[in-house]
């Protein structure tokens, strides 16, 4: 479902895409300045004014956080954003400035499969950790004395959905924080912060800048207290991403609609030729009006996201069918222009099946992937 409208009298996801975070024209400069590089800034006298040292504030993330906040939040002039170095450090960023020794958080017990390492380091610092699957509003269960609640929907690998607003209206009546990791959707596809959460996080590795060549995150939030708590965590930790990657991860954005539009009506083209498929067995695409997570991800999201996931009988199958692909890379990760897929259970993190797929549905021409899929089940069933 992609829903563009300007019936509000907003700009359109294309044209927010491509003009997001962009200074006022001034003659003979560039659209985009490139990116500065600075350890330190000239600062006579007392400290004021907004750059002064490299580990605080740079003007290209400023530019870039200008544009993530104009795509997460349009509209909402208190919204924040901050750039960190990679998607787990603005993941940290959140867990770790807003709890405390004592405190409790809610994890989803299906999602990314470095959270489970964060919950070693959460509970050694006296945290409580509780988790439930993300499907169902399950973790609705676990919210009484939380402090936070941590969604990720879609859930990575599983595609499960769980509906935003009516988690985060729960945990604000028992008075506990609320974080959604948007990394699979985008902001193309659902605005956490409209559906009531307190902060959208994301992997920027990912689709957002969607060219398999930048490692970033960000953090979005409305209330100045607990982002300046995030903003100090980055502050003391270091975890600032470098110039050249807020510059081309600034640059990716204005092609974020395009790429998206596409990558999302493929994945939702591969998913119906797979579904075909007997030796394909629990196939998820949020897209598709069939699959469990459909009716509430068609409440909250404007668009599916790339990524398809499904199951082969058995670990040697799924390793042929890896090896047989050619135009999709055998690679981790997901959101790029290039196709890629892998069996995640190489990783040991996550509760699948030895012959799941994680497909992550690239730019290339639907035909060409369909063909290279159905050709590799073949190839792969001797």
């Amino acid at each position: 479902m992609s829903d563009t409208s300007t019936d509000d009298g907003r700009p359109g996801d294309g044209t927010r895409a491509v003009r997001a975070g962009l200074p006022e024209p001034v003659k003979h400069e560039p659209t985009l300045p490139g990116p500065v590089f600075a350890a330190h800034f000239h600062l006579p006298g007392e400290v004021t004014g907004p750059y002064s040292y490299g580990r605080d504030d740079n003007p290209t993330w400023t530019l870039l956080e200008r544009a993530v906040s104009e795509l997460e939040a349009p509209g909402q002039d208190d919204a924040e954003t901050l750039v960190f170095a990679s998607g787990m450090a603005a993941v940290s960023s959140v867990l770790f400035s807003q709890l405390r020794a004592g405190d409790t958080v809610v994890l989803p017990s299906d999602g990314y499969q470095a959270l489970p390492l964060v919950r070693a380091q959460l509970e050694a610092y006296g945290i409580e950790v509780r988790t439930a699957p993300t499907a169902g509003d399950a973790q609705l269960d676990a919210l009484d004395g939380a402090k936070l609640l941590w969604l990720e929907t879609p859930s990575n690998p599983g595609l499960d959905v769980c509906d935003i607003r009516r988690l985060a209206e729960a945990a604000h009546a028992r008075g506990a924080l609320v974080a959604v990791d948007n990394t699979l959707a985008t902001p193309l596809g659902q605005r956490p912060l409209e559906l009531g959460a307190d902060f959208s996080v994301a992997s920027g590795t990912k689709q957002l800048t969607g060219h398999g060549d930048v490692l970033l995150g960000y953090v979005v939030g409305r209330d100045p207290e607990a982002m300046s708590a995030v903003r100090r965590w980055r502050k003391i930790v270091g975890a600032i991403s470098g110039p050249m990657e807020a510059w081309l991860a600034h640059r990716s954005i204005a092609t974020l609609q395009l790429r998206v539009d596409r990558q999302d009506a493929s994945a939702l083209t591969v998913a119906r030729a797979l579904r075909e498929r007997p030796e394909v067995t629990g196939l998820r695409y949020p897209g598709l009006p069939d699959d469990p997570a459909h009716p509430v991800a068609a409440q909250q999201m404007r668009r599916y996201g790339s990524v398809v996931s499904f199951t082969l009988a058995t670990r040697a199958r799924a390793e042929r069918f890896l090896a047989a692909l050619r135009l999709v890379e055998d690679a981790t990760s997901f959101g790029g222009v290039r196709s890629t897929a892998e069996r995640r259970g190489r990783w040991g993190g996550d509760p699948v099946p030895e012959g799941f797929i994680r497909l992550s549905v690239g730019a290339e021409d639907p035909q060409d992937l369909v063909a290279d899929l159905l050709r590799a089940l073949d190839e792969s069933a001797a």
